[in-house]
């Protein structure tokens, strides 16, 4: 009879594991004045409900309701009357990246699972705080870059893994934009994006972390010896506290990095170039790759798949994290994130002062 018993509790625990595991995730949203929240917010094919938003704007709260069909019922002034009325399982931040700390601080304690839009923070110091509060309250803390879903950065780092162009030497990254007020950026993000503070610089907060995170990755959560960067404001009327166009470079033992980092480009710029001891591999998009493998071989291209579900969106994704379904993506992952802000900060320094910083 007890035995009967036992088998009938096990099997009611697994039961119940599998029905949380196939329910949708309760997702808070946290601001609504970063461009990218049209992706969370119009996701046609969900594995969540949005339980609710926090965005003290009422009149940009207003008009985003109207725009993708959410009830203002949902949206509270505070995280804490999110908190209390809606108890969501994770919460997905689309504020300014100065205020990810808060939010770290808020739900952490809660073991609210949080997912940032890149970068983790606007500096180490923040960036080490939310990483020992997610690790003491045991939630996942991921940062969300676009480039981390490219099916073509997916099948270079295989091809990487896999020898064809011999270890890396060599890499250069270019991303950016004609800059966010030329762009007509979501209106409420262009007061904090070229802010000093409230995004801890201009386009090396914005487009210089992917880069940082991309070498990071490749380089299997190598830190660079030194870094050293020049930054200019080409656009001053525009721009007048923070730097619009950074070059950045890493220094490995064996290797460096050129981020190239700018809200200068004539067109908008996400391109990666890997080359090794004996060939290289050029991504112009999230759709090609060009691979030659040596001196006497022909370019290549590759066109391939889109990375497979969960992995192919990153709020599926997180979702999927949150459900233990999937595991940390090694670009999102805190151990990637804060040697990118370490890289970062460098960059800033050595902006500032003029000389190489050395990393410890």
């Amino acid at each position: 009879m007890k035995r009967i018993i036992y088998i009938l509790l096990l099997c009611l625990t697994v039961l119940t594991v599998k029905a949380g595991q196939d329910t949708p995730v309760r997702l808070g949203i946290i601001g609504l004045t970063h461009s990218h929240v049209g992706g969370v917010l119009n996701d046609k094919n969900k594995p969540y409900v949005i339980a609710g938003i926090v965005e003290p704007n009422k009149q940009l709260a207003e008009r985003m309701s109207k725009r993708f069909g959410f009830s203002m019922d949902i949206v509270y002034p505070t995280m804490q009357e999110l908190y209390d009325k809606q108890h969501p399982e994770a919460v997905a931040c689309f504020n300014a990246t100065y205020y990810h700390q808060d939010v770290v601080r808020f739900f952490a304690p809660k073991k609210v699972h949080i997912m940032v839009e890149k970068p983790l923070a606007t500096s180490s110091e923040q960036a080490r705080e939310m990483a020992d509060l997610a690790t003491r309250y045991q939630i996942h803390l991921l940062t969300n870059y676009e480039t981390t879903w490219y099916g073509s950065h997916e099948e270079a780092a295989q091809l990487i893994r896999n020898g064809e162009i011999g270890e890396i030497r060599k890499a250069i990254f270019r991303d950016g934009h004609t800059g966010p007020v030329e762009r007509n950026t979501h209106p409420e993000m262009i007061p904090w994006i070229k802010d000093p503070v409230l995004n801890g610089g201009g386009a090396v907060m914005d487009f210089g972390c992917y880069g940082a995170n991309l070498m990071t990755w490749l380089m299997g959560n190598q830190k660079p010896v030194s870094v050293v960067s020049a930054f200019q404001t080409i656009k001053p009327d525009q721009y007048e506290e923070v730097e619009d166009q950074a070059t950045v470079i890493l220094t490995y033992p064996k290797a460096q990095c050129i981020i190239e980092a700018s809200w200068n480009w004539p067109i908008n710029m996400k391109t990666s170039e890997i080359y090794g001891k004996s060939g290289y591999i050029q991504i112009p998009d999230k759709e090609t790759l060009l691979i030659r493998t040596g001196e006497k071989s022909p370019v290549r291209q590759l066109n391939p798949a889109a990375r497979p579900a969960p992995y192919d969106n990153p709020f599926s994704y997180f979702c999927a994290v949150v459900k233990g379904k999937a595991q940390e993506d090694p670009q999102s992952t805190l151990e990637n994130n804060l040697i990118v802000m370490e890289i970062l900060d460098a960059a800033r320094e050595s902006a500032k002062t003029g000389k190489i910083i050395y990393l410890k």
